[in-house]
């Protein structure tokens, strides 16, 4: 029963990156069609991160009313009549209208299965669950690349992953009474069982505290998942407009290679799921930041097209093992009793970094052009890697994990 139990768990994440690459795969060939701006992509990013904020904040109200399963289902259900409203927007402003309940409905579950994996299951389990989102991910500009060759164009790529996401509702309906079954066998993991690898020195006793803001070692740790889902989300939006506009990329190629950055992240997650058999999070966590700044300087070298290929799936890779092994790390760094509340805020100050980079960055490609896009990439992963950095001097712990 638990490993169906996974499975749908793992579902649920390929539901929730499916949509999440879309926008920015088909862009370059939507906004000609609609008569609108380049930018105006910011816009739709930006409110369907707002929309995630507001979720994720009320994500552990809701998750004790109606239960993590119900959350899941109704999550992807939304999401589902979202896209398919995407398909047939006649405008930019149907555009901006349906971004708001996917926004929503991506949020609460997101927060709500971060946490429970968490809590429950150790660090590989973690980077697996965020490995089965880059599934999700990979495979919607995929899906869009082959609709973007067809009649059908960017609609039917829309239409493709609702009716996928309509499945995955349906599945998840079904096997709601399965939520219930396992919550009442499974206990919390203690702090010492969460980490795969070798322990390293017992971390002291954190007591739960209100103001969880307060406590060491927190506000550069969600300035680094701002930065990261920031970066995350801006490379994904505008890397085809960049490749297209700048690189002279077709834009189904461009496509492809947007899903192959995704894919960079999926098989680096894959991979770390094992490593963190062997290795701590904190020594994967600065592996992969070094990972991206050498992508981010690969993507910035004015040679050949295929090595901005090459520089996109190094920051993918590197991305792999950052986002996961951060939240896992919540627990161990700030005490159990502090861990639920302190990932809702993870997950808001995540998305305000999705809610402002993109379009942010949007707006300075209008005045500056595309091609500011690898500089741009390359400055806020620096900016990451430092905020990551402090996080660890504060604690007072090494990149091993040793006090």
């Amino acid at each position: 029963m638990t490993t169906w139990f996974l499975i749908i768990i793992y579902l649920a994440f390929i539901s929730l990156g499916l949509p999440d690459s879309l926008l920015g795969s088909a862009w370059p060939v939507i906004w000609p069609e609609m008569g609108s701006s380049l930018g105006s992509a910011g816009i739709i990013s930006m409110i369907i991160a707002g929309g995630t904020i507001v979720s994720s904040l009320f994500s552990n109200l809701m998750v004790e009313r109606l239960g993590t399963g119900r959350i899941t289902f109704v999550s992807c259900l939304l999401t589902a009549a979202s896209l398919f409203g995407f398909s047939v927007s006649p405008s930019v402003l149907w555009f901006i209208v349906m971004a708001i309940p996917l926004g929503l409905g991506a949020g609460a579950v997101d927060a709500a299965l971060n946490h429970y994996v968490a809590a429950y299951y150790k660090a590989h389990h973690m980077s697996w669950l965020h490995c089965f989102w880059g599934v999700g991910a990979t495979l919607g500009p995929m899906i869009m690349a082959v609709q973007l060759a067809s009649p059908e164009s960017w609609r039917g790529g829309y239409a493709v992953v609702a009716a996928i996401q309509f499945l995955f509702a349906i599945i998840l309906l079904v096997t709601l009474p399965l939520w219930k079954k396992v919550a009442a066998t499974r206990e919390p993991l203690p702090s010492a069982a969460l980490t795969d690898s070798a322990p390293a020195e017992a971390t002291p006793a954190i007591r739960p505290q209100a103001n969880t803001i307060r406590l060491r070692g927190v506000r550069p740790t969600l300035l680094t998942f701002l930065l990261y889902c920031g970066i995350e989300a801006m490379v994904g939006l505008w890397g085809a407009s960049y490749l297209v506009g700048s690189r002279g990329v077709a834009p189904e190629k461009a496509a492809v290679w947007i899903s192959l950055y995704y894919a960079g992240i999926t098989v680096g997650r894959l991979t770390t799921g094992f490593i963190t058999l062997k290795v701590p999070n904190r020594l994967l966590i600065r592996y992969g930041q070094l990972l991206t700044i050498t992508g981010g300087v690969v993507l910035l070298l004015p040679l050949h097209p295929s090595l901005s290929l090459a520089g996109l799936i190094l920051i993918g890779l590197g991305l792999a093992p950052i986002y996961p092994g951060l939240l896992h790390e919540t627990p161990a760094r700030f005490g159990r009793e502090n861990s639920a509340r302190l990932i809702g805020y993870q997950m808001a100050v995540a998305y305000t970094g999705t809610t402002l980079i993109p379009p942010l960055f949007g707006l300075l490609s209008v005045r500056t052009g595309i091609g500011v896009f690898p500089f741009t990439a390359l400055a806020l992963l620096l900016l990451m890697f430092w905020s990551a950095e402090t996080v660890n001097r504060l604690l007072g712990q090494s990149a091993l994990g040793r006090e």
